[in-house]
This record gives C-alpha cells, sequence and structure tokens, in this order.
C-alpha cells in the first residue's frame, strides 16, 4: 500500500514527480498530499490537480493497474478502467533517453484493436492507433495514456 504522495517535496526532478503520481494514480492508491501546500510551486500544483489522472485514480471500475511489462528500467504498467478503456504508463527508470512500447498482447488487447490514446500530461489524443503504443522519454520520464477502443 503506498503511502502519502512525495509531490513537491524535494530531491526528485519534476518528471520524477510525474511519474510518482501516475503510478499512484494508475494503483488507485490514496492521493494523499505529502508536502507543505502554503509553499507548493505553480508545478506542483499543476502536476497534483491534473483532473485526467485523478480521473483514472477514482475510476468506479476501481481495479489496480500494475506493472506488466519490465526490460531492465524500462517499464509498462496498466489497468482496466469503466466503459471498456485501459490505462497505459510507459516509464523509463534508466538514466538515459530511451524508447518505451507496450504491444497490445503487453497490455491484453486483441492484435487488431484500434485506439484512441489519450495522453494525459500532454492533453493531446492520437487516433486509430494500432498494435502498439510507444513514446521516446527522457530519463525517469512517464508517459501516461487511456486507450479507447474503436469500434470500425
Amino acid at each position: 500500500d503506498p503511502d502519502m504522495l512525495e509531490v513537491g517535496n524535494g530531491g526528485m526532478t519534476t518528471e520524477e514527480y510525474r511519474a510518482h503520481f501516475s503510478i499512484w494514480a494508475l494503483a488507485k492508491a490514496p492521493l494523499l498530499v505529502g508536502c507543505d501546500i502554503q509553499a507548493m510551486d505553480n508545478t506542483t500544483y499543476e502536476l497534483i490537480t491534473n483532473s485526467e489522472v485523478i480521473a483514472v485514480n477514482q475510476d468506479k471500475l476501481g481495479v489496480q493497474g500494475k506493472k506488466v511489462k519490465s526490460n531492465n528500467d524500462l517499464e509498462v504498467w496498466a489497468g482496466p478502467l469503466s466503459k471498456n478503456k485501459l490505462a497505459v504508463v510507459l516509464w523509463n527508470r534508466s538514466s538515459s533517453n530511451a524508447t518505451v512500447t507496450a504491444s497490445w498482447s503487453d497490455i491484453g488487447l486483441e492484435p487488431n484493436t484500434i485506439v484512441d490514446a489519450r495522453d494525459l500530461w500532454e492533453h493531446s489524443t492520437q487516433s486509430l492507433v494500432s498494435g502498439e503504443i510507444s513514446a521516446e522519454l527522457d530519463s525517469h520520464a512517464c508517459k501516461m495514456y487511456v486507450l479507447t477502443p474503436k469500434k470500425i
């Protein structure tokens, strides 16, 4: 059971805070702010108030996401959401830039599934994604997506 969020406590980069918050949200952990909210900077505020990431944490299906693939320090985490959606985190825990890829088989989707992929941190959507989702990530960075299967 994860403890309080470390976002805003110092000692981590913005990318590390983003990854920390993403994993906590995916794992349906309590989002208990552990920093001094009176001293919080704008970046910290923006991270912990991202409504799309919070929505994953609060999704009514209530099923925790988990690590589904690990290749050294490159990880894929995924978990089901209501309305047949899927939350996915691509996470580069290494000390250098790397590409992290989740194939549909890694995250439990059928090979011919086509999805819209909503990037929860960039607030943008890639339409008609098939087969895999991939991101070039800085050291310790992540991408968090909600995948919505399309009926085509």
